[in-house]
């Protein structure tokens, strides 16, 4: 047998156990993922509601300002103030807004038209919100969201039950275009893949995580770790928030959110692609080895992974006999194995399933967003977000 046709035959059973020891980790793992809807049983129990204040910031969002005022006001919490700061906004956001406020009292609109050199703009639009707020919970959460009128409900009683200083959620994302079929839940894999669930919610030697898509904080939890200012130099000050509250001794937890939170995180491709590259810089602590360490693993089990299945493939086929049975039933086995461990997870996430093909596509999008991450820390390119560049320093 020629030593090629052993190494590609070699070569594809990696990804047989590979995907083998990650359904293993899922059927660990799924058992004990909290649902928001858990936090609808442990809501029955309050006694008093605690008032909420949802902060929105929002720059330039009226693509999607109307359907979130709509669904935060459709909250059936019974004591809620909504609170949309306006962060140096050029385009039709006010004016969608107005009639909302005008309805609905519960509604705040705040004009923001400054913010000081050394913030980000998010983290200052945020600041100014919660200077607002009357709260005694904070719930920081952003425009292309969609809440479900129990949601708030449901993350109350679950804060509140387990004595959490600081609640998050993973939301459903939307899949529409094809980028959000073929990348996100690649996108999505990789970023939990960094900080896994059941190591989040621990109290010893936890992870600390959360989104910032929804921060629901304790107001006593929010001012110990110095609210805003605490991280007003990050660009992900989701995750630098969960490592302040897990360093001050507060309890940090998250939860998946299913179909009562929905976001439709990018209008476009290159969008996507931008919004992540920067997620993953912050996600990585904006460390170039650990960025591209992570692009070298996606690469590897979602590109190179196929390349080495169709190797041996193909020299069985050429050396005919036992050989091509081997090779057959090496790549048979990484298949169906990946199949069945992709459609668990997009399953779970709400992802389409039509998206589990261009599996590779995808790890190459996301292999690209890592790498060109490490890039423009080391050549100190500016990131664009919000209506500001940032020049970061790497780590």
């Amino acid at each position: 047998m020629p030593v090629t046709a052993w190494l590609f035959v070699a070569l594809a059973a990696i990804p047989a156990g590979y995907w083998a020891v990650v359904g293993l980790r899922l059927l660990s793992l799924f058992p004990r993922i909290p649902t928001i809807r858990d936090g609808l049983a442990m809501a029955a129990d309050l006694r008093e509601w605690p008032r909420v204040s949802i902060v929105v910031p929002a720059h330039n969002e009226e693509r999607v300002i109307e359907a979130c005022a709509a669904s935060l006001l459709a909250s059936d919490y019974p004591s809620l103030e909504v609170i949309v700061v306006l962060d140096r906004c050029t385009d039709r956001t006010l004016e969608l807004l107005r009639p909302h406020a005008a309805r609905d009292p519960r509604l705040t609109i705040v004009e923001n038209g400054a913010c000081p050199p050394d913030w980000a703009g998010k983290c200052n639009a945020a600041r100014v919100g919660a200077e607002r707020a009357t709260g005694d919970l904070l719930l920081f959460t952003d425009a292309d969201v969609q809440f479900a009128p129990e949601l708030v409900r449901a993350a109350v009683g679950m804060l509140v039950a387990d004595d959490r200083g600081l609640l998050s959620l993973l939301p459903s994302l939307v899949h529409e275009a094809w980028y959000e079929r073929v990348v996100q839940p690649v996108a999505g894999m990789t970023l939990l893949r960094m900080y896994p669930i059941d190591k989040v919610n621990r109290d010893e030697r936890s992870r600390p995580f959360a989104n910032g898509q929804f921060l629901l904080f304790k107001r006593s939890t929010y001012e110990k770790v110095g609210g805003h200012a605490a991280t007003k130099d990050d660009l992900l000050e989701d995750i630098a928030f969960a490592r302040l509250v897990d360093a001050a001794g507060e309890r940090v937890g998250i939860a998946v959110a299913e179909d009562l939170l929905v976001v439709h995180m990018y209008p476009s491709f290159r969008a996507m692609r931008e919004g992540w590259k920067r997620i993953f810089i912050e996600a990585c602590k904006r460390k170039i080895g650990r960025l591209r360490g992570n692009a070298l693993r996606v690469l590897a089990s979602g590109v190179l992974a196929p390349v080495a299945q169709a190797g041996a493939i193909y020299h069985g086929v050429a050396e005919g006999g036992w050989i091509l049975w081997l090779a057959v039933a090496v790549v048979a086995i990484g298949v169906v194995l990946q199949l069945v461990a992709l459609g668990a997870i997009y399953k779970k996430s709400r992802a389409p399933l039509s998206g589990v093909p261009f599996f590779p596509l995808g790890s190459a999008i996301v292999a690209w967003a890592l790498w060109s991450g490490a890039g423009d820390l080391a050549a100190r390119r500016p990131v664009r977000w919000g209506g500001r560049q940032y020049v970061l320093e790497p780590r």
